[in-house]
């Protein structure tokens, strides 16, 4: 193949990856309405081509639903659930299935199409091929986060370490394609002195740490514990922070001290992103340090909504999706700032 491809072929791959974008994005949204409406457990088995067709008669619905019976979510928690019910949680994670093989075909059908036209050099062949090989770990790792919720371990609902890793892998995912997009863009470069290029990637890093620390929260129903606010049950650090039968676990499954650490996260956020514009001010750099603060101090206020009203589900969805848009804006941020490159594959005019 050749080092370099034609602007055309540099454009298409770059819509390709708008598409995948997208598609990643709209599947982290629904992945957040499957697990707010307790649907990720209803379909207790992991059929990748048979399970692209959803039950098709009475009996079949029948069976799908004798097997859920089978899990403690549901003898301990929705032993009253009819079968009206127990339809509305499996469609919801069969949706949830169906769009990730729909990602899937995309991608790969994508990826076969470059490669026939000669459009991938070497090089990204590899990377392509890679962010292909990472969606297909995803299918795995979410087989293996519903596993922790029906038999696997005594919990009744998945794991909040295996949720944690899912959606990790799934922000993982979306950030190399849009990593993939820039590189092969004509976006500009912002001029940035060393600091400013330091903070930038300490936004992001802290961005990110703070979107996993929301899927433990969120793993562990404990955005619906303590909605007071600015305190926690009245308290500045609430008094089962540590919880006496998790010890040191608390601060990662306890319901206390995960939602005081994402609470604390997101005030360290909001203070470096508003430090980071201010640091800016006068440079080159300054209108994205502004946007990323911007959109840190809507996400804080947004959050704070959610947090008080209980984490409603269009609310929360809300607040998922715009913790991606800071993500994503952040990375952009580390993108623009670095020393400029030469993409591996020329595009075309702007």
């Amino acid at each position: 193949m050749p080092d370099a491809t034609s602007p055309v072929a540099a454009r298409w791959i770059q819509r390709w990856l708008i598409v995948i974008g997208l598609m990643v994005y709209a599947m982290i949204l629904i992945g957040g309405a499957t697990r707010l409406t307790d649907s990720g457990l209803s379909i207790t088995e992991w059929a990748p081509i048979k399970g692209t067709l959803p039950p098709l008669s009475e009996a079949a619905w029948l069976s799908e639903f004798e097997k859920y019976k089978a899990t403690a979510e549901f003898q301990q928690q929705n032993y009253n659930m009819t079968m009206s019910e127990f339809q509305f949680i499996y469609w919801w994670e069969w949706g949830h299935r169906l769009f990730g093989r729909l990602i899937g075909l995309v991608a790969v059908g994508g990826f076969i199409w470059f490669a026939a036209m000669r459009w991938l050099s070497k090089k990204w062949a590899l990377r392509l091929g890679g962010l292909i090989a990472l969606g297909g770990l995803q299918g795995f790792i979410g087989w293996w986060m519903v596993a922790s919720g029906i038999g696997e371990t005594d919990r009744l609902d998945v794991a909040p370490y295996r949720l944690m890793t899912h959606f990790g892998l799934a922000l993982v995912i979306i950030v190399i394609t849009a990593w993939f997009w820039l590189d092969l863009s004509e976006r500009k470069r912002i001029t940035a002195d060393r600091t400013l290029r330091t903070l930038a990637i300490a936004i992001f890093a802290l961005t990110s740490l703070q979107m996993l620390t929301g899927a433990l929260v969120a793993g562990l129903d404990a955005g619906r514990s303590y909605t007071d606010w600015p305190l926690m049950a009245g308290e500045l650090v609430p008094a089962h922070y540590l919880d006496a039968e998790l010890g040191i676990r608390s601060l990662f499954e306890g319901r206390a001290a995960t939602q005081f650490n994402h609470r604390l996260g997101a005030y360290l956020l909001w203070g470096l992103a508003l430090y980071a514009a201010f640091r800016a001010r006068g440079t080159g750099a300054f209108s994205g340090f502004t946007i990323i603060a911007a959109l840190v101090t809507a996400q804080a206020i947004w959050g704070i909504i959610t947090l008080v009203n209980a984490a409603p589900l269009p609310i929360a969805l809300v607040h998922q999706g715009l913790g991606v848009i800071v993500l994503l804006t952040s990375l952009w941020l580390v993108w623009a700032s670095r020393s400029t490159e030469t993409p591996s594959i020329q595009t075309a005019p702007a």
